[in-house]
């Protein structure tokens, strides 16, 4: 096996044991015995579990950016759906290591990791950000998306303590959210109010920002 070939099956390897436990708790040796090479081996291609572990990272963050890429076509609310159909299988296929990194794993305070996942949070604000239609986006707008992009984070995080609310209905409620958000701020500011005039116009009634809609409706009735 070539030397490239080696790492990039650690890093997989890692990365699978990552996604079910802390990294805190996986060993080098763990990952050596799962990799089936020696540990003096392992750290011929990494020189430590950090780095082995930011590698990691950095492939499930090139991941997990990728999710947030959707065709731009249909509704905004049914692109943003499936968004978080696939951000919540990305959570649920790497739970604890997902946790970890958004709470603290053993990179906490490493430039490498901290530029990573503030990769990730960009990558998902770019992409919001073109399905709006918007590249040099104003002050409110860029506040409601990248609120909304710490709202889903935290929102995972509380869902994988316990689970205990059913993860579809989660993935709606995030959609809910940020039309909530945007009408708020479409509330105190005309330029916010015409994007969001622009997204209703374009939303079937059967999408999810319609329901929302009809939904405060019904209760203010």
């Amino acid at each position: 096996m070539g030397v490239e070939e080696r790492r990039q099956q650690l890093i997989g390897v890692a990365l699978e044991l990552f996604s079910r436990r802390s990294p805190d708790e996986v060993s080098i040796d763990e990952i050596a015995s799962a990799a089936g090479i020696s540990r003096p081996l392992v750290y011929h291609y990494f020189p430590g579990k950090l780095s082995l572990y930011e590698a990691a990272l950095k492939r499930a963050s090139d991941d997990l950016a990728a999710r947030f890429v959707e065709p731009h076509e249909g509704p905004l609310g049914a692109r943003l759906l499936r968004v978080m159909r696939r951000f919540f299988d990305f959570v649920d296929e790497h739970g604890p290591g997902f946790s970890a990194l958004m709470r603290g794993g053993p990179a906490v305070g490493s430039s490498t990791t901290n530029a990573l996942i503030d990769s990730v949070r960009q990558a998902a604000y770019v992409q919001i950000l073109s399905h709006l239609g918007v590249t040099d986006p104003p002050a409110r707008l860029e506040l409601v998306v990248r609120s909304w992009i710490s709202l889903a984070e935290s929102t995972a995080l509380i869902w994988l303590d316990g689970r205990r609310i059913p993860r579809a209905e989660l993935e709606v409620q995030l959609v809910h959210d940020f039309a909530a958000l945007t009408a708020v701020s479409a509330a105190q500011d005309a330029e916010m109010g015409a994007l969001m005039r622009r997204i209703a116009q374009e939303e079937p009634a059967d999408g999810p920002f319609a329901q929302l809609a009809g939904r405060l409706l019904a209760l203010a009735t």
